[in-house]
């Protein structure tokens, strides 16, 4: 089957080269501009850009992928489907009904519909998740379900290690659906949820909150985004932790205790295991805590 292939962020760059390595091989990729990244904000690709030049896949980075140049571009190849995952920009008629989209997206919908289904999976506590393969509509993430495969949240799951999981998931799905072609389903409407947008607040660690939830926050934003939590007006990044139980800490109190340090919350303690101190690089809470005792 012969396809297009649209994405942006390295969950997208891993479905593709999966789908390389399949029958359904694109020929083309459309990925968006070279944007800023890291501390030093210099103008970098997307990493699809980077995996299509790996792969030497033809790929172009219109400004707008509903501009009528990059809908003709992608007619031109004829595909029998354009696959789409973690694109980051709407796709709008008429290209949206020019062709067959499949979407992948790493919910099982229709929980989840939405920006940042990993990330809010985690922030919820689910116990499981997986991806869908559906047919791209008007709605948010709300058109017909293709194939689905889920897969449990493992305690220790951080959005890296579950993204990565999830990505092959979707990758193999992917290609799936494109060789057996099965009927789609219509999504209940029973169930649905919304992973909206992560925002800078959804970086803070409020001690007020139960340490089980912020234990919650610290894997969902870890390694791609970051939690960090306030103290004496600088921001300590917090790239692991976890629950525990030691009486007598009152909220936002921070127990500089060896072996490690621990937050009293709203219910419960937090312990501080890696961290990310101002202007330096991550290291184990412990050695965090020495360097302040010298």
């Amino acid at each position: 089957m012969s396809t297009v292939y649209i994405g942006t962020s390295e969950f997208a760059a891993g479905v593709l080269h999966r789908l390389f390595f399949s029958p359904h091989r694109p020929s083309l990729v459309v990925t968006r501009p070279d944007s800023p990244r890291g501390r030093g904000r210099r103008l970098a690709s997307p990493p699809v850009a980077e995996m299509a030049a790996e792969l030497g896949v033809e790929c172009v980075q219109p400004e707008s992928i509903n501009a009528a140049a990059a809908s003709a571009l992608i007619a031109s190849r004829d595909p029998d489907a354009v696959c789409l995952c973690a694109y980051g920009a709407l796709i709008k008629e008429p290209l949206l009904s020019a062709h067959r989209i499949l979407n992948v997206h790493p919910s099982l919908l229709p929980r989840w519909r939405g920006a940042a289904p990993i990330e809010r999976a985690l922030l919820a506590g689910d116990e499981r998740t997986g991806v869908s393969i559906m047919v791209l509509t008007a709605g948010l993430d709300s058109g017909p379900v293709c194939g689905r495969e889920a897969t449990e949240i493992d305690p220790e799951d951080d959005y890296g290690t579950l993204a990565h999981r999830l990505q092959t998931i979707g990758g193999e799905l992917l290609v799936r659906v494109l060789d057996e072609r099965p009927g789609c389903e219509e999504q209940p409407q029973e169930g649905v949820t919304y992973a909206d947008k992560l925002t800078a607040a959804d970086r803070r660690l409020d001690p007020a909150d139960p340490a089980a939830e912020l234990a919650r926050r610290v894997r969902a934003l870890t390694p791609h985004i970051g939690a960090y939590l306030e103290r004496d007006g600088e921001r300590l990044g917090v790239l692991k932790a976890r629950e525990t139980d030691v009486p007598g800490l009152a909220p936002g109190e921070l127990a500089l205790d060896p072996p490690r340090p621990v937050l009293g919350c709203g219910a419960g303690a937090l312990e501080l295991l890696v961290v990310l101190p101002p202007g330096k690089r991550a290291m184990p809470a412990e050695d965090w805590l020495r360097g302040l005792r010298r």
